[in-house]
């Protein structure tokens, strides 16, 4: 059975989403450039395991992989997609998000946040979504954030507005071949038990994956609690 792909599978969002999508019985794959986090939000995964079809749990892999190189990730996603098949739907969290403002760091370090924010995202887009308009169906998921640039953040909120052109784009080439691309922009830090709790946030992703084609949105904005 084809199953869920979470690139950025960290303690908060990463995590939250592989448990909803797990609660549905899909295998999942966690990638992550740590070792401890991927060991730690797979335990919780599995501790959470679906309870229609599968009560023992699902399938979930564990791939170390750096989002910003390209080669780790094509590699952590062709390992993905031999375990599991093309998946049905891919989530790309991974994201540098630090405080920085205008002429604060270097170009170096701006292209980090690029690699990490946006460039990821694409290559890991370019991996999969070709595969998943092949098969006629298939859901590329993105975490954005930063509906509005704030001047503390510059690399992130620049990164955030090209994720926003990123869907845009993939939504052009791939759409029409039944691959839903979107993104889900987060308004606020993620904290559980607040108006961010990364489990209200993880819904968005499980609607935006069962929408009818008819109804597919591209973006969806989470202020608050669903």
């Amino acid at each position: 059975m084809s199953g869920a792909v979470i690139i950025g599978a960290g303690p908060g969002i990463g995590q939250a989403v592989a448990r909803r999508f797990a609660r549905e019985g899909l295998p999942i794959t966690l990638i992550a450039r740590g070792g401890q986090t991927l060991r730690a939000v797979a335990g919780e995964v599995a501790s959470h395991g679906a309870s229609r079809g599968a009560p023992h749990g699902v399938p979930v892999v564990t791939l170390q992989a750096d989002s910003a190189d390209r080669a780790e990730l094509d590699a952590a996603l062709d390992r993905a997609i031999g375990e599991h098949g093309v998946p049905e739907v891919a989530v790309y969290n991974a994201a540098l998000v630090r405080a920085d403002e205008v002429g604060e760091i270097s170009v170096r370090e701006h292209m980090e946040a690029w690699a990490v924010n946006v460039v990821g995202a694409l290559n890991a887009a370019a991996r999969l979504a070709p595969a998943m308009a092949a098969r006629g169906r298939g859901t590329f998921l993105v975490t954005g954030g930063m509906p509005e640039p704030k001047p503390q953040y510059v690399s992130l909120s620049l990164g955030k507005a090209g994720v926003r052109t990123l869907v845009a784009l993939l939504d052009q080439q791939y759409g029409s071949s039944g691959v839903h691309v979107a993104s889900v922009t987060v308004d606020g830090p993620v904290a559980p038990g607040t108006d961010f709790d990364p489990d209200d946030i993880a819904e968005h992703y499980w609607r935006l994956h069962t929408q009818p084609r008819h109804l597919w949105d591209r973006e969806v904005l989470h202020a608050g609690r669903c």
